[in-house]
């Protein structure tokens, strides 16, 4: 019995669908990164407002601690806009992930399926081919056999008639 070409279609269909949801999962990890990364410039923008006022202080120049200040406060708004965001897309790829790991499985299932109908198949023709030689083996022998007593029979049933 051949594997059923539909099960191969359904592989082949499950595959497919991996690969789009790994691709998914990558889509979201990548726009998590690229979040992670504006945050981690926010807060460097946020310490660099700082400096300002700190040099500020020192050099005594107004026009620096103001401008310290307001890049301190953008970088904070910056960044409590972009904490929401970095939650969601968090939960998002974590979903793509267990949605990929979902497809991956039901792949593997369906491989061990098939590969399991391949084996059974295998050992089935193996079966097969031992069930011919052993009945060209019997046939064989049992040929021979014949051969060998016919003729032991002839000579035996014209021996019988001369006594």
């Amino acid at each position: 019995m051949a594997i059923p070409r539909n099960m191969r279609r359904l592989l082949h269909v499950l595959e497919i669908e991996e690969e789009q949801r790994r691709a998914e999962m990558e889509s979201a990890l990548g726009d998590l990164h690229r979040l992670e990364r504006a945050l981690e410039a926010a807060e460097e923008r946020e310490r660099e407002g700082r400096r300002l006022v700190l040099a500020s202080a020192v050099t005594g120049e107004i026009a620096d601690r103001l401008a310290g200040l307001e890049e301190s406060r953008a970088a904070r708004r910056v960044g409590a806009a972009l904490q929401p965001k970095i939650a969601e897309t968090r939960a998002e790829a974590s979903a793509r992930r267990r949605d990929f790991l979902t497809k991956r499985i039901e792949r593997r299932q369906a491989e061990t399926v098939i590969r399991r109908a391949e084996a059974a198949e295998a050992t089935e023709a193996g079966r097969r081919g031992q069930r011919v030689q052993d009945e060209w083996f019997l046939s064989k022998t049992r040929r021979e056999n014949s051969a060998q007593s016919a003729p032991e029979d002839a000579a035996g049933s014209t021996g019988k008639s001369k006594a």
